[in-house]
């Protein structure tokens, strides 16, 4: 494939660090951020005529970045817009997902209150199928607007998507999720029940932390925080990172913390719980390698 010159949207060598709410990464060998449709397409062609490694970034909340960065192109997707027809919400895929919940529960639309306190982006809570206190993003999504890598658009509706726990289609398929559409319900409550919900998540959860979240899937309706501490392993430390003191499936930064560190720690977990209960953890966090195949 013939390589041609980069469009001027890419800056070289860009901290990773402060687009992951862990705070940890070197630097990028490229990076853009994009607003439009228009510039991803742009950044996505030049990515593929130039055979250069991509990788697709939301808010943050999910990713550890290589402590050598990582030797390709990071897209920043700032698609970020919400919009209200009655009770449908059009958000861009780079749109806050825990702003989008507190938009519309303040509509006194039900759907969405859980996303209150989820650090994530629209695009990101879709392709992890994100969900709490029994609601799931799936069961809201009406339609979702897809560009693939050769920079075709794609619309698919609910129909045609498929979700389980903590994943979905778009884990197979090549792409950005640019904007998705969902249907809500007229409740009167919506507000209240998402306060209610934001509280109980700060009083659980490492929230002013920097962390990416629950590093484990739950197992069989099993809370992978409650299996994890009752190994002892609450309050484990290795370097900066720190098995957290609140809720055990966090595992979150205390100053310092490297890479290595979270990549030691939970592979401490995942052998632990391996050796002493018979059980295999899959992991939700997403490990992106400086060179190589992303995990």
């Amino acid at each position: 494939m013939s390589s041609k010159k980069l469009s001027s949207i890419w800056t070289e060598n860009v901290s990773l660090a402060p687009y992951s709410t862990y705070k940890i990464g070197g630097c990028a060998k490229l990076f853009a951020e994009v607003s439009s449709k228009s510039q991803l397409k742009e950044a996505l062609l030049d990515c593929k005529q130039n055979q250069i490694r991509c990788y697709i970034l939301g808010k943050g909340s999910n990713t550890l970045f290589d402590d050598r960065g990582f030797d390709g192109a990071v897209i920043l997707n700032k698609i970020d817009f919400i919009e209200r027809d009655g009770t449908q919400i059009y958000a861009g895929g780079g749109a806050s997902f825990a702003k989008l919940g507190h938009f519309s529960a303040k509509l006194n639309l039900s759907g969405l209150e859980f996303a209150a306190g989820v650090p994530g982006s629209v695009g990101g809570a879709v392709y992890m199928n994100a969900g709490a206190h029994a609601q799931e993003v799936k069961d809201v999504i009406e339609e979702v607007e897809f560009l693939d890598l050769n920079g075709q658009e794609h619309c698919f509706d609910q129909e045609e998507l498929v979700f389980k726990y903590r994943w979905s289609i778009f884990h197979y398929l090549k792409g950005v999720i640019t904007a998705v559409h969902f249907k809500l319900k007229t409740s009167p409550d919506a507000y209240h029940s998402q306060k209610h919900l934001l509280s109980l998540r700060q009083k659980t959860q490492p929230l002013q932390e920097n962390s990416c979240g629950c590093v484990f899937r739950n197992l069989h309706n099993v809370s992978a925080g409650a299996l994890i501490e009752n190994l002892g392993l609450k309050g484990k430390q290795i370097g900066g990172a720190q098995v957290s003191t609140l809720h055990a499936n966090f595992i979150v930064n205390t100053g310092g913390a490297k890479a290595q560190d979270v990549l030691d720690l939970v592979d401490l977990i995942e052998l632990s719980a391996l050796k002493k209960l018979g059980l295999s953890l899959k992991k939700e966090i997403r490990f992106l390698p400086y060179e190589g195949c992303d995990d």
